[in-house]
């Protein structure tokens, strides 16, 4: 990616990020503080709130510590949803404002050890809360434009499911051992990425009509990756193919999300 690309890219994400902290930010408000969030019943709308500003501090502190930091959660929180989430963003992107994308911070993805990457995972993660404040909230969702959509799906299938698959493989080794090394196809706007799971973990291709295989799940951008998430059901996808293997895709997405 060249300079010029990456610079429109973390523009965007950057500028999509502030989107949907606003729509997320008027959704918490709107909601009761002791609903529950469907995708999350361990959680209600309090409680998502406040593990969306840890989240966004946490990051913080990966950025100017160099490191994940210790002695976390910090204490003595704004005990308000939306105060807590006023000042988690603030934080978060006053260290993304005195910054660049290329430069250093902690991160769980050894090869990308940049501010760049907490931008977006934190657009990410901020779309999927949104999603969960709006259910909460009992409104409408918003929708997602569809190449934030797609940049969602590759960063889940790229980082949390191969990635996250490779190097911490005990956790996914349940899944995995054993495992069917057929091709799995996730399909949407135009865009495929084909998976194989082998004991040593998956192996993620982002590539056009191979013909290999064996089994498909396709849908619109949005779709997919609430599915992806788990913020929509089955109703939500088109799956073709080998029922098995689409099982066994959907037990490494439950992991990818625990």
């Amino acid at each position: 990616m060249s300079k010029r690309d990456r610079d429109v890219y973390f523009s965007g994400l950057r500028g999509r990020l502030d989107d949907e902290f606003r729509l997320l930010r008027a959704a918490i408000a709107g909601a009761d503080p002791w609903a529950t969030v469907p995708a999350c019943p361990e959680w209600n709308a309090d409680q998502l709130a406040h593990h969306v500003a840890q989240t966004y501090l946490h990051k913080v502190e990966c950025i100017r510590q160099g490191k994940f930091p210790e002695d976390w959660p910090p204490r003595d929180l704004n005990p308000s949803p939306v105060g807590v989430l006023d000042d988690g963003y603030r934080e978060l992107t006053a260290c993304f404002d005195e910054h660049r994308p290329v430069d250093l911070a902690a991160t769980w993805h050894e090869p990308d050890q940049t501010v760049g990457f907490w931008i977006r995972r934190m657009c990410h993660e901020s779309v999927v809360h949104r999603v969960d404040a709006e259910q909460v909230a009992g409104i409408e969702l918003a929708p997602i434009p569809p190449e934030v959509a797609l940049d969602g799906i590759d960063e889940f299938l790229t980082l949390f499911i191969g990635h996250l698959s490779q190097s911490w493989r005990e956790h996914f080794a349940e899944v995995l051992e054993g495992a069917d090394p057929r091709p799995v196809t996730i399909a949407a706007g135009g865009r495929e990425w084909t998976l194989t799971a082998k004991p040593e973990g998956v192996e993620v291709r982002e590539e056009q009509g191979t013909g290999e295989e064996v089994a498909r799940i396709s849908g619109d951008p949005d779709d997919v990756l609430l599915w992806l998430w788990g913020r929509a059901d089955d109703r939500a996808v088109r799956r073709k193919g080998d029922e098995a293997l689409i099982a066994q895709f959907r037990a490494l997405r439950v992991k990818a999300t625990q």
